[in-house]
């Protein structure tokens, strides 16, 4: 498997701080896990997100969505945006098999309230998407409830990138796609903050894809004798996780995580028609405890022109992700004989760069 990022190339994105993995994981708590199907008809998975060690349905994780276009099938984005909270992992898989997803999600997390003694009615698990068609069997739906618990015993701080877990069978930017992550670090009044972001990214055209403010999608073009196509086509969606211990409200969550999409801009995509670009974050500080007991909670907020730091954190990551998702994969071959190739074999000699 291929383990070069972005950075290995000497690619250097942005000029802020990264965390020591440079991963969503430097956000203490997190952990990311994967289960990955690959054979001849099937290239897809389920990468899950664990917010904490503890149980989350009863300390509930403040949280927020947006969706930029949307053309996809998440679940469990509604009380999410009614309550401001997070009350289960994220886990992430191919549009066909949210459902499977969500389920095993329910049963993993009742039996983690049973064993704590937390009395569950009702749970929200959250499930994201992307179409992995191009590359697997999507209808014979070969994610089950076995995958899901596999990734979250599995998971853990130093995971691994590209084409694993979810990301088996995305295509992004004509390449192939993946799992992708970076980190940024933060500093408010004199103590360091995180922020994190984990992208499958299964979006974007080939013509369209920009590293480091150089077209390299017109430059692969090129050196393939291909033709451009009649018009660019971002189509295929991006699930986009963000996570931080910054201490804010869900609503500055939301204003936060929005600006995952200058991080994709950066790299090329102008968020197409057929694209379902879906922002989900969290925030491990102001824990929301479950039940009726509590009447009022105290918590506490940054002001609002101290998210200037977090807006340009979150850009630099999204993109570094997205960056790495395409670093991190291999070539694969479709079904019918199409091979996806990673980018790394275009960026030989590339160079160094910064944000521009």
């Amino acid at each position: 498997m291929n383990r070069k990022r972005i950075a290995d190339y000497g690619i250097r994105v942005g000029n802020m701080e990264r965390g020591a993995l440079n991963k969503i994981t430097d956000v203490p708590g997190v952990r990311v896990g994967h289960a990955t199907i690959s054979d001849a008809a099937h290239h897809t998975g389920v990468t899950v997100i664990l917010p904490c060690e503890d149980n989350m349905f009863a300390r509930k994780l403040t949280a927020a969505s947006f969706v930029l276009n949307g053309f996809g099938k998440t679940q469990g984005l509604v009380q999410v945006d009614e309550l401001g909270t997070l009350e289960t992992p994220i886990a992430l898989t191919n549009t066909l098999n949210v459902g499977k997803v969500h389920d095993a999600l329910v049963s993993w997390m009742a039996e983690r309230c049973a064993r704590d003694r937390v009395q569950m009615h009702s749970i929200n698990p959250v499930v994201g998407e992307c179409n992995d068609a191009l590359l697997n069997a999507i209808e014979d739906r070969p994610v089950c409830a076995a995958h899901v618990r596999q990734a979250l015993e599995e998971a853990c701080a130093d995971f691994d990138e590209g084409d694993v877990g979810a990301g088996a069978g995305t295509v992004c930017h004509g390449l192939k796609g993946g799992i992708g992550s970076a980190s940024r670090l933060l500093s408010v009044a004199g103590k360091t903050y995180t922020l994190g972001v984990l992208v499958q990214s299964n979006h974007g055209c080939l013509e369209e894809l920009t590293v480091c403010g150089r077209r390299l999608g017109e430059e692969i073009i090129a050196q393939r004798r291909m033709r451009p196509a009649p018009e660019p086509n971002d189509r295929g969606s991006i699930m986009m996780i963000v996570a931080t211990d910054l201490p804010v409200s869900d609503r500055q969550l939301r204003r936060i995580i929005k600006r995952c999409s200058v991080g994709l801009a950066r790299c090329g995509s102008y968020f197409g028609h057929g694209s379902g670009d879906v922002m989900i974050g969290f925030t491990t500080a102001n824990r929301v405890p479950h039940g009726g007991m509590h009447r009022v909670i105290t918590q506490q907020m940054l002001t609002e022109h101290t998210l200037e730091f977090a807006f340009r954190a979150v850009a630099e990551a999204t993109q570094e992700a997205v960056l790495n998702s395409l670093c991190c994969a291999d070539d694969v071959c479709a079904a019918n004989g199409t091979v996806y190739e990673g980018i790394g074999r275009y960026l030989g000699g590339f160079g160094r760069c910064g944000l521009r």
